[in-house]
């Protein structure tokens, strides 16, 4: 659990973030110069708050009305920077080993050998750095975060220098990290694919300051905070389970907390849990059931919201079961619809917009 607090002025940037931090992934997310690495540097003990408090697993860390500021080698936290600093003389088992040797037999609660298996690196453990790729590298650093059994995780930018086919090797096992080794995480993104990917909470960060917090999904899927998610298609993310592949139809059935949904077929193991972008470009609304029609995703809907958006374009939230899913359509088609709170409707979806892209593990249950 992570709890804080502080206030830096740094020249004429101010950070001032209240925050309190739970099991799983939070990740901070917001543009460069947000305040990000800000955050996580005060948490690490490698930048000292003009105000506060920060508290980690109960432990007090920095107080300043009662003049405490734990030493960053005492904190036990374990942090990943962007690139993966490993020791170039040591060998991969070194590099792990120096994490693990620091910290007093009767207070190890992170194996050797799990961390090997969960992070895939058996392989490597007698080559030096040298001959490491860069996702082999950040591995091993995460490796050797683990094995300090830190309080809390620090993951600042750790997939940035990677290029795309990297990121895809390293996202796994960043995701199964929290839950496998009940380790809270706090990472720090500018890539809205990684916080689908890995965040169960997400803050989004605004010039030095918590501009909004809450779960992934509702965060995402919430038109007035489009400006802080970035360069990001409007739509909503849910999260669903894998309930079924059907080969002769190529198709596969996500399970979702508001009926199901269909996609072209992917290689996700049965009972997985998945977020899905579904784009409020790709829903459409009917007043009325449609008869026979090629729309594969026809679900019960209410109108929760109307609203005015960008371009002439009306964004609609629509209600399904336990699920909200955003919508976006023209201003003739409103016209004609008369959309308004309350109203029961059919929201459709194309079963090949879901794109295969757009869905994520994220290593639930």
């Amino acid at each position: 659990m992570l709890d804080l607090s502080i206030i830096r002025q740094q020249g004429r940037f101010r950070v001032d973030v209240t925050l309190k931090a739970g099991a799983g992934v939070t990740a901070l997310f917001g543009p460069s110069g947000s305040g990000k690495t800000s955050v996580i540097n005060m948490v690490a003990g490698l930048a000292r708050p003009d105000q506060g408090r920060i508290v980690v697993d109960g432990r007090v860390l920095f107080d300043r009305a009662e003049r405490i500021d734990v030493p960053p080698e005492h904190r036990r936290l374990g942090y990943v920077f962007q690139d993966g600093r490993l020791f170039p003389h040591l060998s991969v088992r070194a590099n792990l080993n120096f994490g693990r040797d620091r910290v007093p037999p009767a207070e190890r609660k992170v194996e050797f050998d799990a961390v090997v298996d969960v992070l895939g690196i058996e392989h490597l453990l007698d080559r030096r750095p040298a001959l490491l790729s860069g996702g082999e590298k950040q591995r091993v650093a995460i490796g050797r975060a683990l094995l300090a059994s830190p309080r809390i995780l620090l993951m600042d930018e750790p997939l940035a220098a990677l290029d795309a086919n990297r990121k895809a090797e390293v996202l796994p096992f960043i995701g199964a990290l929290s839950k496998r080794f009940g380790i809270p995480i706090l990472y720090v993104s500018h890539s809205m694919d990684e916080v689908l990917t890995l965040a169960d909470t997400l803050v989004l960060m605004d010039q030095g300051r918590m501009a909004a917090i809450g779960p992934t999904e509702d965060l995402l899927s919430r038109p007035e905070l489009r400006p802080l998610t970035g360069r990001w298609e409007a739509g909503s993310v849910i999260r669903a389970k894998v309930e079924a592949h059907d080969s002769q139809s190529g198709m596969t059935v996500l399970r979702f907390a508001g009926g199901s949904l269909v996609m072209a077929r992917n290689h996700l193991a049965l009972g997985s849990t998945v977020r899905l972008r579904v784009q409020a470009s790709d829903v459409a609304i009917a007043l009325d059931h449609p008869g026979r029609v090629s729309v594969r995703n026809v679900l019960p809907a209410k109108v929760l919201s109307v609203s005015h958006g960008e371009s002439g374009l009306v964004d609609v939230i629509l209600e399904c079961g336990a699920t909200q899913l955003w919508a976006q359509i023209s201003s003739a088609a409103q016209a004609d619809l008369n959309l308004q709170p309350g109203m029961d409707v059919h929201a459709m979806v194309k079963a090949l917009t879901i794109a295969r892209g757009e869905v994520a593990k994220t290593g639930g249950n």
